[in-house]
């Protein structure tokens, strides 16, 4: 993780109370009837926002923050309106689903992933052991996320929670918390809150994990007071394998599968992504699995578009799972199509083999 612990130390000198005295009484004679900030990129905030001075208030008074430490942070921020459009037009959602895996399982995403996974087979066998999360989906998700380590995000991460949080109504809520996560992660690692960087969306490191996340499954669980989720790679295999975990994951289960509908069926599909079926239920309706589960298994049916027809699987509880990471169906298909690539290339090098 890019600590950056002088930057930190510099910040940390430059947020003296006697340095922000001049802005805390600014702050508190300023007009606060504001309810949107329509300023232009690259303009700060006005701190004396209705919801901007609250969000400040609780914080200070709920989590212990130091006013002036917390308005420092906050008045560094500034506008990125290109943000919010970005969220209204998620690449899960524009693409069909032919386009979304033409775009993430490539030949050189699967060579890379091939590479990465020789090269840190111990930590990841490590996890598995530990977790019992299979290899490929570990590197498949950290391909798909940042194409393993090589893209976390270039947003500062201020600029993208402050621009989310108060001025995209729609998630406003949700990235305020985050926001206030992302305030207590940066107090408690002794990082600088102005030197990280993530995605539009304000995911963090290698596997994008939002900062409640990142506090959740790997800030919390070290005694060292801070985590590399940027290069520390085996913390990076045993956050995302906790996380999923947490959710569920059932060891060695089944994930997703192919499927074939009888001619004239009309089966249950699933709009969304809830395992709302059993093998049973779809069997009843005209839907054929080459699998050997028992019929009470609980299963989703999903019917996806390729570029000349339509296909059908159907996803299990592991499947499920992934799509807490992402909810997004083309998401948890796209890893577990390079999980299964990946595994397929890992398969074929000769044993103890290195990276290529």
């Amino acid at each position: 993780m890019r600590l950056l612990r002088s930057r930190a130390a510099d910040f940390r000198s430059l947020a003296r109370p006697w340095i922000w005295l001049p802005l805390l009484l600014a702050s508190s004679i300023l007009c606060a009837e504001s309810v949107t900030d329509a300023r232009p990129d690259g303009a700060g905030f006005d701190l004396a926002r209705p919801e901007i001075a609250t969000f400040i208030d609780r914080v200070v008074h709920r989590d212990g923050l130091q006013r002036d430490w917390v308005i420092a942070v906050l008045g560094a921020a500034t506008v990125r309106p290109e943000l919010t459009a970005a969220m209204d037009h998620p690449v899960e959602t524009e693409l069909a689903w032919w386009q979304y895996r033409a775009r993430f399982v490539t030949p050189e995403r699967i060579a890379a992933g091939h590479r990465f996974w020789l090269q840190h087979k111990d930590l990841l066998d490590q996890a598995a052991l530990t977790y019992g999360v299979a290899p490929e989906y570990l590197v498949a998700i950290l391909g798909v996320e940042t194409n393993y380590g090589q893209t976390p995000g270039s947003y500062r991460e201020i600029d993208t929670l402050m621009t989310l949080a108060f001025n995209y109504p729609a998630r406003a809520a949700s990235f305020r918390y985050e926001l206030r996560q992302f305030l207590l992660l940066a107090h408690e690692m002794n990082n600088d809150p102005l030197a990280l960087h993530g995605s539009y969306g304000g995911a963090l490191g290698a596997p994008q994990f939002m900062p409640s996340n990142y506090r959740q499954f790997a800030a919390r669980r070290t005694e060292r007071g801070s985590v590399d989720l940027w290069s520390d790679w085996g913390a990076v295999f045993a956050a995302i394998s906790d996380f999923l975990n947490q959710r569920g994951w059932q060891r060695g289960g089944p994930v997703l599968l192919e499927a074939q509908v009888a001619i004239g069926a009309n089966p249950p599909v699933s709009g969304r992504l809830k395992l709302n079926q059993t093998l049973r239920s779809l069997k009843a309706r005209g839907v054929r699995l080459d699998v050997a589960l028992p019929n009470s298994t609980r299963a989703m049916l999903i019917r996806t578009v390729l570029e000349n027809g339509v296909d059908y699987r159907v996803g299990f509880k592991n499947f499920f799972v992934i799509s807490r990471y992402n909810p997004s169906t083309n998401y948890a298909m796209a890893v577990c199509d390079l999980a299964q690539e990946l595994r397929s290339a890992v398969a074929q090098s000769p044993p103890g083999s290195p990276a290529p």
